[in-house]
C-alpha cells in the first residue's frame, strides 16, 4: 500500500502528463487508489498551491509552481549556463531540435533544447519527463555506453510494451533492441528512424566525462524524417560528437552533472 507521501508524488506526475487536467474519479482509477482518497491528496495539493480545479470542466491540474520550482532547480544546478550555448550552437549548424538529457538514477530525463528550424517543417514534441530507452536514439546511445547486464535491468525496468504504439521503426522485441544496442556501439551514437513516431528520426550520443567513466548525459539531434535521413545523420555525425565532448568538458561547472556521474 502506498503512503500518502508516495500517492501525492504519483498524481503529481500523473498530472504533469495531462496538462488539460483529469476529472478526480480518473486521477483514482488511474492510480488505483479509493476515488475518496484521490479527493483528499487532490484537496491537500490545492491547499498547497500544487494543483487548481478549472471552473468549467471541474478538472484538477497543475499550477505554474511545480514547473516554476523544476526551473529554478536547473538554474541553481548551472545547468543552463553551461550547456544552453553548445546546445544553442548544435542547433544552429543542424538547423533542427537539439536536446540534452541527464541520466538519474535509472532514468534519462529532459533538461533543455534549442530548437535550429526556422522555418518549415519543426519538430518539437511534448515528450514528457523520462526518455523511452528502446525507441529513441537517446536511450540507444545510453543502452550502449553501459555493459549488457546493465542495459537489461534498465529495458526492462520499462518493458517492451510501450514500444507497440510508437512508430513503425520501434523495436517489437528484446533481440531487436540489443542488435539496435550493438550496431551503436559500433556506429559511435544512437540512430532511430521513425522509432518514437513515424515522421520523425533523430541521433543521440552518450556524455561522459572521460572514455572509461561512467555516463553522464546524452546529446540529441531530432527532425522530420524527409530531411533526417541515414546519409544525413552521417554527415552531422562530427558536430553531434563534438557537442558530446564539449558538453564533458562543461560539466565540472554544473553540479547536476556531477550528481549524475
Amino acid at each position: 500500500m502506498a503512503s500518502s507521501r508516495d500517492r501525492a508524488v504519483l498524481v503529481l506526475e500523473l498530472l504533469a502528463h495531462h496538462v488539460q487536467g483529469l476529472p478526480m474519479s480518473e486521477v483514482g482509477d488511474r492510480l488505483g487508489i479509493p476515488r475518496s482518497a484521490a479527493h483528499r491528496l487532490l484537496a491537500d495539493l490545492k491547499e498547497m498551491g500544487y494543483v487548481k480545479q478549472n471552473a468549467h470542466t471541474a478538472h484538477y491540474l497543475l499550477t505554474i509552481k511545480l514547473a516554476a520550482l523544476g526551473l529554478s532547480h536547473l538554474a541553481a544546478t548551472g545547468v543552463t549556463d553551461a550547456a544552453q550555448p553548445l546546445l544553442d550552437d548544435l542547433a544552429e549548424r543542424s538547423g533542427e531540435l537539439v536536446r540534452l538529457a541527464v541520466i538519474e538514477s535509472d532514468e534519462l530525463i529532459w533538461v533543455a533544447k534549442a530548437q535550429g528550424a526556422r522555418t518549415g517543417l519543426r519538430y518539437d514534441p511534448d515528450a514528457g519527463m523520462d526518455v523511452y530507452l528502446p525507441a529513441t536514439a537517446n536511450g540507444l546511445a545510453w543502452l550502449a555506453a553501459v555493459d549488457d547486464e546493465r542495459a537489461l535491468a534498465l529495458i526492462s525496468r520499462q518493458g517492451m510494451e510501450r514500444a507497440r504504439a510508437m512508430g513503425p521503426g520501434a523495436p517489437q522485441t528484446l533481440r531487436e533492441v540489443l542488435a539496435r544496442i550493438e550496431q551503436t556501439r559500433q556506429r559511435g551514437f544512437g540512430m532511430v528512424i521513425e522509432a518514437y513516431e513515424a515522421g520523425t528520426s533523430a541521433m543521440a550520443a552518450v556524455v561522459r566525462s572521460t572514455p572509461a567513466s561512467p555516463p553522464l548525459a546524452t546529446v540529441s539531434i531530432a527532425g522530420p524524417s524527409v530531411r533526417m535521413t541515414p546519409a544525413r545523420m552521417e554527415s552531422l555525425a562530427p558536430d553531434l560528437l563534438t557537442c558530446a565532448r564539449a558538453l564533458a568538458a562543461a560539466s565540472g561547472q554544473s553540479p547536476l552533472f556531477a550528481s549524475a556521474g
